[in-house]
């Protein structure tokens, strides 16, 4: 029961990754577009993960600050993942940070991840650090307090990636085009391709924290195999169809059944969810 509950807050992760993997054969990628969509240093999303009628926690999605270091501009994000109290059997707390290239020098790329495990004393860690300049990636995991590095180790890359967080970002700020992306990522130490669809369509979509249908693009994609902890088929997510594009619904399917994210609270200075006309 705690491995099965663990799973279903860890693939909200693979909600931030939104879409599949497939390894990495590919040595060129096109993955710019243009939009007039954007990111707000101070904004803030949460979403409610549930199983069936099991409210299992939430997830929390910042953008802290936008900084330029070394001539490189980029945002500096974090995802916190936390069940509720008094579930039977799991208690989860992890937090996963990224810096996030900020256009037009960088398409939303990462430069920087930190995931941290905190269910345990000491928290322990997992951290990358993307060099382009010289074409290579230091991937470094330990723990704090007694602090412990296990493993610190350099690997070549020939492209520009994104990391569990980052994509989340790079998604959001392409929806809304009729396309379908093969996109360089580096999850779990291994270089992977996500394919994500985006469609153009724009429909409606309901959820309990506003009393009206909101404007939603979407994006899908399928699994025919069985990944880490029982994740397999289908998953959809639909994006605001306007500047902020946050996504507002998640769905995922696992072995047994099938889980939500919705959006739940948002704090984005002079927005609201655009409603739709049709």
């Amino acid at each position: 029961m705690k491995r099965f509950l663990k799973l279903l807050l860890i693939l909200v992760t693979l909600f931030l990754s939104l879409a599949p993997q497939k390894n990495i054969s590919k040595t060129e990628i096109e993955i710019n577009f243009v939009s007039n969509k954007n990111l707000i240093v101070g904004e803030e999303l949460t979403y409610l993960v549930s199983y069936s009628f099991m409210k299992l926690g939430e997830v929390k999605l910042k953008v802290r600050d936008k900084k330029e270091v070394n001539g490189k501009t980029y945002y500096s994000t974090i995802a916190y993942i936390d069940s509720y109290s008094g579930i039977p059997f799991v208690d989860i707390h992890q937090t996963y940070e990224s810096n996030v290239g900020s256009p037009p020098k960088a398409d939303y790329y990462s430069y920087y991840f930190r995931g941290v495990n905190k269910e345990e004393k000491p928290f322990t860690y997992t951290e990358y650090y993307f060099n382009y300049d010289d074409h290579n990636v230091r991937v470094k995991k330990g723990r704090f307090s007694p602090a412990k590095v296990w493993t610190d180790s350099v690997g070549t890359i020939n492209k520009f990636y994104q990391d569990g967080l980052s994509i989340f970002y790079y998604a959001r700020m392409n929806c809304g085009q009729n396309k379908s992306i093969d996109v360089p990522c580096l999850v779990a130490e291994k270089k992977v391709y996500t394919k994500i669809n985006f469609y153009k369509e724009v429909s409606d979509v309901s959820i309990d924290a506003v009393d009206y249908n909101i404007a939603c693009t979407r994006l899908d994609g399928e699994m025919d195999f069985i990944s880490i902890f029982g994740l397999t088929g289908h998953f959809e997510g639909w994006f605001t169809n306007d500047e902020a594009a946050i996504p507002v619904v998640a769905k995922m399917k696992v072995i047994i059944g099938n889980i939500k994210l919705e959006l739940v609270s948002w704090k984005r200075e002079g927005w609201q969810p655009p409603k739709f006309k049709g």
